[in-house]
This record gives structure tokens, C-alpha cells and sequence, in this order.
């Protein structure tokens, strides 16, 4: 169904009690889909979700030879039952053009998976994909053996693969800890080492839960059936939307102990006086920013420039669209600001979405306790979660 644009989203009538089911992970799906195309089984992954990013992987599985069958989900209609046989490191095709859209986790994992290859494979995206940073990884992966062709190191790029030498891989992780998940992910099908990861900014979610996963595939006793978690990110909204509204609201499924970090999102309810993007939480420090509305003090993120590098600038886009609805906000290098607000503070406005899912999902939680939140573009949603307004129609129940 075609949403309006620009939606509006509707206070809620009185507060939630409720249970809601949410798509698979985005992080996990993708992680899962790049292993199990490397094993030497026939995977099955259950849960996976089903949305714009993990469709260009699928997709992009696809075109590179890979055998992959996707299968409706019996409880969640935005997840996927997806079979992929396995080709124990090996690249099927010799040649393929693979779009990535703006998917960060497609992007980076597929140009290490395909260095693996041998033949020519070009990967591309849309605009801002195009403008997100992918020096560090292309160096890695020249130094020990890619041909990596691209305009100012960044998409499109073609690569001529001959597999990888032997060597050792030193990269920083100040853009994106993505770029180290992508080499962990193919480690020991290609002759390099990581024994050194220079980590300037320490980010050990993603890149823990990705070690995690390897260990968790190329185990002995693996059994080719992966559960994946539900998505904690998306889950930090129902969660938020309950605490702000002083409701009761689950999501089915959290898992007792999270491979995700924003896994740990409620622990920060009420929002702290600082909160460190690297070593606290990941995406879900904007919907915290939300709730720090309705906190007792000034909430300050640190430690979050590679937010400036996402889908979009999301440290000015928080604060530009924060004070749009009358919020005291201020931005800083890395990060920003937000201070609570007083009684009649709020009002209505009709929020720019900047092409991000997660600036529309976070502000439309807003739009739950402030009359007037109107959302623009909310199909953004899409990328990772698309029934996510149907979700929140849930909360009305």
C-alpha cells in the first residue's frame, strides 16, 4: 500500500500494552547470507529479514553463481526463510554487475567477497552510496593482492580478482568498523591476516558480533540451521514509544543475550547524561535522543562522527529536524546535544527524512506523544523495515 506523503502520525489515545513482533536484523541477515555463500554446506537462515538491504545481497548472491531460495516466513511477513548452498570460498560466476542501493553492509562485504574471485565483478549503488567512504577497505584489499579500480576511492568500482596472497592486513576503523567485519568474514579463504586491526575508535559491537558469527559457521559441529535475531535497532522504537507514553510494550523474541548492541537499549531508560556512540549503544542512540525529551536532564552523544558518514549527515539531520519541532539542540564534532523538553515546548512539524529509514522511524515515535509530526518520504522505511508503520498501528490496539 502507497503511503502518504507527507504521513502524519497521530498521538497515541492512551498508553500502550502490547506485544510486537519486528523484522530479523538487518546486520545478522547480511553477516549471515556472506557466510553461509562461504561455507561448504547448504544453510538454511530463518528470520531473515526481508527488506532493501538484504534484497541487493540476495540479489547480489545471485548474479555471483550462488544457489539461494527465499521462502515466506510462517510468523513475519517482512522475514524470509532463505537457502543458500554454500561454495566453500569459491566464486561461482567469472563476471558480474551487482547494485548495492545504499547499503553499507552489501557494499563493503560483497567487494571482499568477490576479491576472493577471479574474473571482473563492478559493484555500484545509488548517490549517497557513491559519496560513502571505501578507501580503507580498497587499500586492505590491494595490499594483499586486489586489483581495485575506482574514481577517488569510492563506488562504483570494478575489481579483477585472482584470489588473495598472503600477507598481513592493518586497517583503521574510523570511517566504518564495516570495513573490518568485511575481511573478518572472509578470513581464511584468502591467505591474510588480521592479527593487527588498528582500532583508533573503538567499536566493538559490530565487529564482535561478526567474529561471533564466523566462529558460530566454521565450527565442526555446525548445523546449517541459523536463527536470526530479531532487529534490536528497530526494536529501540516500540521500546521508546512505550517509555515515553509510560505504556507496556514487548517485542517478541528479544533475545537473552543479543549479538546486537542496541540489545542493551533499554538499560539506558532514562536517558544518562552522556552516551558514547562507540561503547554504549549503535543506531538506536537516536531514538534515545527521542526519549531524552522527556528525561530530567540534558542527554550529550559522544563519540559518534561516523554518524556524519551513514545515509545521511545524522548528527545534522538530528539536530536540524530536533529543533524544526521546538527542541534545544545543539551539535559538536561528534555528535550533539538535546536538553528536555518543557510543558507546550513541542509542536507539530513536517519532518525531512533525508532519504533515512531511521531518521523517519525515530521521529515518527515522537509523533506518538506531539501532535502534528508529519513524516516526508516515509517509504524510506523500506530499507530496513517495511510494514514498520503498520507496527506502529499496532500500539493503537
Amino acid at each position: 500500500m502507497k503511503l502518504p506523503d507527507p504521513l502524519a502520525i497521530k498521538p497515541l489515545a492512551k498508553p500502550p500494552d502490547c506485544t510486537i513482533t519486528v523484522p530479523g536484523s538487518k546486520s545478522i541477515t547480511n553477516r549471515a547470507l556472506i557466510l553461509a555463500a562461504l561455507s561448504d554446506k547448504k544453510c538454511t537462515l530463518r528470520g531473515a529479514l526481508w527488506a532493501d538491504d538484504t534484497k541487493v545481497m540476495v540479489d547480489s548472491l545471485q548474479k555471483l553463481g550462488f544457489e539461494v531460495k527465499v521462502s515466506p516466513d510462517p510468523v513475519e511477513e517482512c522475514n524470509r526463510t532463505i537457502e543458500v548452498v554454500g561454495c566453500d570460498g569459491k566464486i561461482p560466476a567469472k563476471k558480474a554487475e551487482l547494485y548495492v542501493g545504499n547499503a553499507g553492509t552489501a557494499a563493503r562485504f560483497l567487494t571482499a567477497l568477490v576479491c576472493l574471485g577471479h574474473g571482473e565483478y563492478t559493484i555500484h549503488g545509488d548517490a549517497r552510496m557513491h559519496e560513502r567512504p571505501m578507501k580503507d577497505l580498497f587499500d586492505a584489499l590491494r595490499s594483499v593482492g586486489a586489483e581495485i579500480r575506482s574514481s577517488e576511492n569510492r563506488l562504483p568500482a570494478t575489481i579483477h580478482a585472482n584470489g588473495l596472497r598472503d600477507g598481513n592486513i592493518e586497517i583503521l576503523l574510523t570511517d566504518s568498523t564495516q570495513f573490518a567485519s568485511a575481511l573478518v568474514l572472509i578470513q581464511g579463504h584468502g591467505g591474510f591476516g588480521l592479527s593487527h586491526l588498528n582500532v583508533e575508535v573503538q567499536d566493538p559491537g559490530y565487529i564482535t558480533m561478526t567474529e561471533a558469527m564466523c566462529k558460530d559457521f566454521r565450527h565442526p559441529s555446525f548445523r546449517p540451521d541459523y536463527a536470526i535475531e530479531p532487529d534490536m535497532s528497530s526494536s529501540s522504537y516500540f521500546v521508546a514509544a512505550g517509555w515515553i507514553t509510560e505504556g507496556q510494550v514487548s517485542v517478541a523474541g528479544w533475545p537473552h543475550d543479543s549479538l546486537q548492541v542496541d540489545g542493551k537499549f533499554p538499560r539506558f531508560l532514562p536517558p544518562p547524561p552522556k552516551i558514547s556512540r562507540t561503547r554504549h549503544l549503535g543506531d538506536s542512540v537516536m531514538t534515545l535522543a527521542i526519549c531524552a525529551l522527556f528525561g530530567k536532564q540534558p542527554m550529550q552523544l559522544v563519540d559518534a562522527t561516523r554518524m556524519r558518514l551513514q545515509e545521511t549527515d545524522r548528527i545534522q539531520a538530528m539536530v536540524t529536524e530536533l529543533k524544526r519541532v521546538g527542541v534545544r539542540a545543539e551539535d559538536h564534532e561528534d555528535g550533539f546535544t538535546v536538553w528536555p523538553a518543557e510543558a507546550g515546548q513541542l509542536h507539530g512539524a513536517d519532518i525531512e527524512t533525508y532519504n533515512d529509514h531511521r531518521m523517519a522511524m525515530c521521529f515518527s515515535v515522537l509523533g506518538l506523544k506531539v501532535p502534528g509530526i508529519r513524516i516526508k518520504n516515509p517509504s524510506c522505511v523500506n530499507k530496513t523495515f517495511p510494514n514498520f508503520f503498520d507496527k506502529l498501528e499496532q500500539l493503537r490496539r
